[in-house]
């Protein structure tokens, strides 16, 4: 599942493209909760080699598609931004075909461990392993200094607003991570946003204060609804059609997730 709660029209569709730095691979999996379909990123990180961060579905087309982004370079690593199966059902027909290691925070076996604070280190660039809990418990993103970019999984999105899928995703931790990279993007030079699904985001800065706006916004609106509405089992869902009525139904089992996050959040068992 990704993060995916509401997206605004006034976008075009996202194909992915190249990038100072990285090539985008859009995969074929789009849908209401992966907007145009899981974005997997290659890193350059010398002139013959990529980093290969969420390879998506497990999808032989994808990786055909992947493998001519590749071209004669080779794959050092892949990484999983987190274990949403969007992002990396696709792993372990990855890793065979390309020879690499699958590195993630929470690694699944036969793959390797990620740590919070970890420096990758390759030939002409760094990747910053940085936890962003709040969305999923696993999740990661990835301060790439060459770049001036964040690769942010489903942290944040390219269109819309991320799913906080509780009980595993927690808001607490959510908001603490977004401050956190909101504090990256002040004292280092960081301007490009990198995300899991929808378009690359040219100022990180602007979008981090979206995005914690937003969550005031959010939290005051469940708020005033759970002051006006009778508690019980039922709260979440109540919730949900009062404050989510604009948000195609299809996508109120999502929203669900956020809301039982900014329940636990507001205090509310």
């Amino acid at each position: 599942m990704t993060g995916f709660v509401a997206m605004p029209a006034t976008m075009g569709p996202w194909v992915g493209g190249e990038f100072d730095g990285a090539v985008c691979v859009l995969a074929g999996n789009p849908g209401p909760m992966t907007l145009d379909g899981t974005n997997t990123w290659l890193l350059d990180v010398d002139a013959e080699s990529v980093v290969l961060v969420d390879p998506g579905p497990d999808d032989p087309a994808h990786l055909q598609a992947v493998r001519g982004a590749v071209g004669e370079r080779w794959v050092r690593d892949i990484v999983l931004t987190h274990g949403h199966l969007d992002h990396s059902a696709g792993a372990n027909l990855f890793a065979e075909a390309f020879g690499a290691a699958v590195r993630a925070l929470d690694p699944q076996p036969g793959h390797e461990r990620l740590a919070p604070g970890d420096v990758l280190e390759y030939p002409q660039a760094q990747v910053h392993v940085l936890s962003t809990p709040g969305h999923t418990h696993d999740s990661v993103s990835l301060y790439l200094p060459a770049a001036n970019a964040l690769l942010t999984g489903d942290t944040i999105l390219g269109r819309g607003t991320t799913v906080v899928a509780h009980p595993d995703g927690r808001l607490a931790e959510y908001i603490d991570s977004l401050q956190r990279l909101r504090d990256l993007v002040s004292t280092r030079d960081v301007t490009a946003v990198w995300p899991g699904h929808g378009p690359a985001l040219p100022d990180a800065a602007a979008v981090i204060d979206a995005y914690l706006e937003h969550r005031q916004q959010r939290l005051a609106e469940v708020a005033a609804a759970v002051a006006d509405l009778p508690p019980g089992p039922g709260l979440a869902r109540a919730v949900v059609e009062r404050v989510y009525a604009d948000v195609p139904q299809v996508l109120w089992p999502a929203a669900e997730l956020s809301v039982r996050a900014q329940l636990e959040y507001l205090g509310h068992p």
